[in-house]
């Protein structure tokens, strides 16, 4: 792996462009020759992996083996085309992504079944084809170019005679074609491989779909609970302490002229259930849409959530008013985060920062507690079922020992206008 090291060091030199003769573009022209060796020595294990890749099928299908030996040739070839990828990325100043798709909790053995469906492991055996045959040539022609006129020379002192005459006349041209054809030889190299290697936006997209079509399925299980849930709270609250307010009233009413003492207590324990019927409707009206965010927006939501905590909470949330879906979303995982920081960080301080930038909501939460959060725990797992409804993002950061930062995005194209 040296020659690998070395072609991602010398790929931090930048492409020459069109120079005069000098001392400053023979070194870099050197350099770059150097580096089209070091993508030369790739030749090698590209070809076997390349090979190995293909014996991999017949094995699978006659004996099965193939699945063993995916499991190392895969893996392999990423590792071959990460270093590619690195040094392509860092001489184009472009990234150039994998985009593999995850096979967390997929079982190893099952792993290669994924690997065959995964448009990336694909365009990496493209990759390995590519650089044991015409990359390999357009890799190695600067060096040829270059010690080309060497290799006459030596010929030419061997045979002698008008042959060294010859030779020497076809050395000029030779070197004048190296000077101007090594930087567009590496850079077509270079274009070539971010041409097979990082189409990962199609992955990306691909991925995006399933994760989609996986949370509107998830989204539409949900309101179904949820509208359950309504159902439930208000047939087993308010509508309940209405209909017995209705016959409190009733028997008031009846005993009015008879017992009007007994009659007013019937009327004030109405009255007493009538304020607790409006305090069951507020909490189900708070679990559909909390009404700080109507009143005062994600801001507003997000300090109200903050001054319930125990922890002392640092705010900079600069955001506009934005579509009322997008609020509660973004503000029932704000509230999961700070109650999982209340409940299990064991933090002194807890701190909130969020903006828009006019294209996408960005809030991150973070804590100096103990850490060791799980992303796929409960509470997290289920901001992400959340935040996939509207194809947002969390990314957590908890090593053991804290301090965790947790960054939510979600998409959001357009702000509302402040009323």
């Amino acid at each position: 792996m040296t020659d690998f090291a070395a072609m991602e060091m010398m790929a931090r030199v930048e492409l020459p462009r069109p120079l005069p003769v000098t001392a400053a573009g023979l070194v870099e022209r050197l350099r770059l020759t150097v580096l089209g060796l070091c993508y030369a020595a790739s030749f090698l294990p590209s070809l076997l992996l390349a090979i190995f890749t293909l014996v991999c099928i017949p094995l699978t299908l006659a004996l099965g083996m193939g699945v063993l030996v995916a499991l190392v040739v895969v893996p392999a070839t990423a590792a071959l085309t990460a270093v590619h990828r690195r040094a392509t990325s860092t001489l184009l100043e472009q990234p150039v992504d994998p985009g593999y798709r995850s096979t967390a909790g997929v079982a190893p053995l099952l792993r290669p079944f994924r690997w065959v469906g995964d448009p990336a492991r694909w365009r990496d055996f493209g990759f390995l084809c590519f650089s044991a045959t015409g990359g390999f040539v357009i890799a190695l022609l600067p060096a040829a170019l270059l010690t080309l006129p060497v290799t006459w020379l030596v010929l030419a002192l061997t045979v002698g005679g008008f042959v060294w005459l010859l030779l020497l006349l076809l050395s000029g041209p030779v070197v004048i074609a190296w000077w101007f054809v090594t930087g567009p030889l590496v850079r077509a190299r270079l274009l070539a491989e971010r041409a097979v290697l990082g189409h990962a936006r199609v992955a990306d997209l691909i991925e995006r779909v399933e994760r989609v079509e996986v949370s509107r399925a998830a989204s539409l299980d949900h309101s179904a609970a949820e509208v359950r849930r309504i159902e439930r709270d208000l047939h087993d609250g308010a509508q309940a302490r209405i209909a017995s307010v209705g016959m409190s009233v009733g028997l008031a009413e009846t005993l009015l002229r008879s017992d009007p003492e007994r009659a007013a207590a019937l009327l004030r324990e109405a009255r007493e259930t009538t304020v607790d019927a409006l305090d069951d409707l507020r909490t189900v009206v708070r679990g559909i849409h909390p009404p700080v965010l109507a009143d005062r927006g994600l801001a507003g939501g997000i300090e109200a959530l903050a001054l319930a905590l125990p922890v002392p909470v640092a705010l900079a949330v600069e955001v506009p008013r934005l579509p009322p879906p997008i609020e509660s979303a973004a503000y029932f995982a704000v509230a999961e985060c700070l109650a999982n920081t209340a409940k299990h960080a064991d933090a002194t301080r807890a701190w909130v920062t969020g903006s828009h930038d006019g294209h996408r909501l960005s809030l991150v939460v973070g804590d100096d507690g103990i850490g060791g959060a799980d992303p796929a725990g409960g509470g997290l797992s289920g901001i992400t079922r959340r935040l996939d409804a509207f194809d947002g993002d969390l990314t957590v950061h908890s090593p053991a020992g804290g301090p965790t930062v947790i960054r939510l995005e979600i998409p959001s194209p357009t702000a509302m206008i402040d009323p």
